[in-house]
């Protein structure tokens, strides 16, 4: 990244004001950004491979070991639209700082937690801290960033670190378990130091934005997003007809509803309806979600495949996804070169087809696969396509946004992607267990009847072939409709992201009461 200095751009669109000088290293900054995002990313995932360590040392019952997954994402995906919020209203670099601060503080918290509840507190406030931080992240690229080739290269990495975190948290997961589960919270220790000191010197405060906090919406927000992303995780566990499931999705729906008519009626809201509105920024936004929704299911398949049918160890397991890390971020820097001369609509819809490939690549798979020739050829796809989808959709969704709207329009593709995972999982979770069960009783009907009695080793052979083939025959059902599902982003991409390259050029940020 360069370090040119970019003091002397006259934005059109006033994005850069005397108070909200661009800083002069724009790669020391991109460098803290991105740290930080990594570090929120991953840890989303980094704990997965912990928890039966987790489970052991503090006593968690089966039960409520879901929840140290659940309450994180519950808080991050809950808070996100406040985050944001705040961030345009009292200072982009302020909340940054204050939810890393309290990230890392929960970290080491997290750490040293002795019990359920101090352990469930922790990862409570690691989603706030999250939640504070990460819209704010992408609005400090926004607003520090001139718009054309700096910008576009350093949403590449940012996008690049946003969709690689995941596959990050499993490898340094399975790392880091095999030294001691309190590592994979410790290591976010000197990550948080480090960004929280480097973004009070290198990044520029913005201006307080005018108005007053949407107390209101907030609330019926964060009671809104929490009590359906807590449904859909609910659905993922037990079933879309559970009483539990119904009633949480039911809730959640009506108190969004709610967040929307309060959004249109009072004067300063949380989320003004001209941002979701916008047909560009609706479109980036709806394909996030849907492109999410097929995405992180796939981790979820894929980790049990490779561990449970490959047989690998943690730490293995998470080395497998490397290829996919590293696809997503050379495909992320390709895109990011690309935008300056395609229109994103292209590289997005290109993308979508390759993710797609790679996607119903893994319905293919049995348990007689190999790494090698079944799995690395589509993770490889899958990751470059994703890395296309990314780049040009984030600047897509934050693209014409008003200076004080910037870290809200962060916060909403945020939030669509946290909805989208855990859409998605649930909905995956169910075809996959629907099939997965249809299997087992077909295959179980085919076993020989009569007889002279299996010995104790070949009805555990039995058992475990019937388990093997079911598994990836319920997976394969779920992989097809995730390709199906990055299928239709990539249409709506391709109909209705009509915005041009060109334009991606200047920031074009209308007046906040023309959106």
């Amino acid at each position: 990244m360069s370090s040119t200095t970019v003091e002397q751009v006259n934005e059109p669109s006033g994005e850069f004001t005397s108070h909200d000088t661009p800083p002069k290293r724009l790669g020391l900054a991109l460098f803290v950004i991105c740290a930080a995002q990594l570090m929120i990313v991953l840890d989303g995932t980094i704990v997965n491979i912990a928890l039966p360590h987790i489970e052991t040392d503090l006593g968690f019952s089966q039960a409520n070991l879901q929840w140290v997954i659940t309450i994180y994402t519950l808080a991050f995906g809950g808070a996100l639209l406040l985050g944001g919020r705040l961030g345009d209203l009292y200072g982009r670099r302020r909340m940054f700082v204050w939810g890393i601060v309290l990230f890392t503080i929960a970290s080491l918290v997290a750490g040293i937690a002795q019990n359920e509840t101090m352990m469930l507190a922790a990862r409570a406030v690691q989603g706030l801290g999250g939640a504070l931080a990460a819209p704010n992240a992408l609005a400090l690229i926004t607003t520090t960033f001139p718009a054309g080739k700096e910008r576009n290269r350093a949403m590449g990495v940012f996008a690049a670190m946003s969709g690689a975190g995941a596959a990050i948290g499993l490898i340094l997961g399975g790392a880091l378990t095999e030294i001691d589960w309190r590592w994979n919270f410790f290591i976010n220790l000197p990550i948080g130091i480090v960004v929280a000191f480097l973004a009070q010197r290198i990044l520029t405060e913005s201006e307080d934005g005018r108005g007053s906090l949407d107390v209101p919406g907030a609330i019926t927000s964060i009671a809104g997003l929490s009590t359906l992303v807590y449904g859909l995780t609910h659905a993922a566990s037990t079933s879309w007809s559970d009483a539990t499931t119904i009633t949480y999705l039911a809730v959640g729906v009506a108190l969004l509803v709610a967040f929307v008519v309060i959004e249109t009626r009072v004067a300063h809201p949380l989320l003004p309806m001209r941002i979701p509105g916008d047909r560009t920024r609706g479109t980036s936004y709806f394909v996030m979600l849907i492109v999410g929704a097929g995405m992180f299911a796939m981790f979820y398949f894929l980790g049990i495949y490779i561990q449970s049918i490959l047989g690998y160890s943690p730490l293995k397991t998470g080395l497998a996804f490397l290829p996919f890390s590293v696809g997503i971020v050379v495909a992320a820097q390709v895109a990011s070169f690309l935008i300056a001369k395609v229109d994103p609509r292209w590289i997005s819809g290109a993308g979508a087809g390759f993710a797609t490939l790679g996607m119903w690549g893994f319905t293919h798979l049995t348990p007689q696969s190999t790494y090698a020739s079944g799995l690395l050829p589509w993770i490889v796809v899958l990751a470059f396509g994703l890395g296309l989808i990314f780049v040009p959709l984030t600047l897509t969704a934050v693209h014409g946004v008003a200076h004080e709207d910037s870290s809200v329009a962060s916060a909403v593709l945020n939030t669509m992607q946290q909805v989208g995972g855990t859409l998605g999982l649930a909905t995956l979770s169910t075809i996959f267990v629907n099939n997965l069960n249809d299997k087992v009783a077909e295959l179980t009907a085919k076993m020989p009847q009569g007889g002279p009695a299996p010995s104790k080793e070949q009805l555990a052979a039995a058992q475990k072939m019937i388990a093997d083939e079911a598994f990836t025959y319920g997976a394969s059902r779920a992989y097809l409709v995730a390709a199906i599902m990055i299928a239709v982003g990539g249409v709506v991409t391709l109909v209705a992201l009509h915005v041009r390259h060109q334009e991606l050029a200047t920031d074009g940020a209308a007046p906040a009461h023309m959106g």
